[in-house]
């Protein structure tokens, strides 16, 4: 587990009485979960943040100890449920994947990486309280996109942990920016921002194009089973039509033979 400032903070021993004050009341406390607010400021920003935890999620599928959380609440401070932050996108690694309502820093290692979709209304937080707790608590990449460029120049901006200080990471020309990690790329397209592996170069789809793909396959899968039905049904009608075109002619056949029969006994009478 990395160790932090907060880490050793938090490890410090304290005395036999404050440790037994401290047993029920912290069994009394409850951490929050939700705060009840939208999860993004709008449609595009939920959909930028569906972009990259799914995204996410993909790319450490078959990682046992890689995380994802989007808009979960990150509990930073003991026995304080107000010491709380949402960030839009948390990637930790080295602990275990589970469904969890909250994400507790103190029985958890700082996640590696948050991502926030900023805004104008959020630039304030974004960029003062958020900034200055994750570098805190140690979360070593700090990312910054900016979809509608209503502040942010360039649009997409990230920090890296020196120390105990953010450092600031500039784009590339190109406005992409790497990140050490996921070793991923990440690149602005129209408002929307991709994923892209930096190793083969190759993009990682968006939930929709996952979606739209699986749509498509389905109806693929559909048509080809159409397709076959309607090649059996008419397998079917031929092997019937057959049938009664040999059974058409065995019966005039039969009649032929009759009447051949019939012509032999009067010739003969």
């Amino acid at each position: 587990m990395r160790k932090t400032k907060f880490h050793a903070l938090m490890s410090q021993p304290v005395g036999k009485a404050a440790r037994m004050n401290a047993i029920p009341l912290e069994q009394e406390i409850e951490y929050p979960t939700s705060d009840g607010q939208p999860m993004a400021e709008t449609t595009l920003h939920r959909k930028v943040m569906f972009d990259l935890i799914r995204g996410l999620e993909l790319r450490f599928l078959e990682v046992p100890d890689n995380w994802l959380g989007g808009n979960l609440f990150l509990c930073y401070e003991k026995g304080n449920p107000a010491a709380h932050r949402a960030p839009d996108v948390m990637l930790a690694k080295g602990v275990e994947k589970w469904d969890r309502p909250n994400y507790l820093l103190w029985e958890e290692t700082p996640p590696s990486l948050v991502v926030e979709v900023t805004s104008r209304k959020t630039r304030r937080e974004d960029q003062g309280d958020k900034k200055s707790l994750y570098e805190r608590i140690g979360i070593e990449e700090y990312v910054l996109f900016d979809p509608y460029g209503e502040y942010l120049r360039p649009r997409l901006q990230g920090y890296l942990l020196d120390g105990e200080r953010y450092q600031p990471v500039l784009p590339a020309e190109d406005g992409t920016l790497f990140s050490r990690t996921t070793g991923l790329i990440l690149r602005p397209e129209g408002r929307r921002l991709r994923l892209v592996d930096a190793i083969t170069g190759e993009p990682l789809p968006w939930h929709d194009e996952v979606e739209m793909a699986l749509v498509r396959e389905s109806a693929a899968r559909r048509a080809e089973a159409a397709a076959r039905r309607a090649a059996e049904a008419a397998q079917r009608a031929a092997k019937a039509e057959a049938a009664e075109e040999a059974a058409a002619r065995r019966i005039a056949e039969e009649r032929v033979r009759a009447l051949e029969a019939e012509l032999e006994r009067l010739r003969k009478g």
